[in-house]
């Protein structure tokens, strides 16, 4: 993922987040105001998927659609905000439970270094 893609997630994300209407002006305010430099054409490209999606729909279908999808939410999820990020918790931690434990060679009776 590029700066460019980046910085308009998540400006995108925060005028979202404030009920602030995602246009290309507003995200490039934002990026100006971050001191971010990113390619003209990103904010526009952000501001047309904000036109046609619904950020709540692209945030809770994080994980089944393509590259827009991920991009949009990938913030998100690095933050701990979403429910995916929720219910892959527990799952992580049924996988540890499972793992066999190795024995050491302390349990054998003997150690490479005897």
């Amino acid at each position: 993922m590029s700066l460019g893609e980046t910085a308009c997630s998540y400006a995108a994300l925060i005028l979202h987040d404030d009920r602030i209407p995602v246009t290309a002006d507003k995200i490039s305010t934002l990026l100006k105001s971050a001191k971010v430099e990113v390619e003209s054409y990103w904010p526009s490209l952000f501001a047309k998927l904000a036109e046609k999606r619904n950020f709540e729909d692209l945030i809770a279908n994080a994980g089944g659609g393509g590259a827009s999808v991920a991009v949009a939410a990938a913030p998100v999820a690095a933050a701990g905000g979403g429910s995916a990020a929720a219910a892959a918790a527990p799952a992580a931690e049924e996988k540890k439970k499972e793992e066999p434990q190795e024995e050491s060679d302390d349990d054998m009776g003997f150690s490479l270094f005897d």
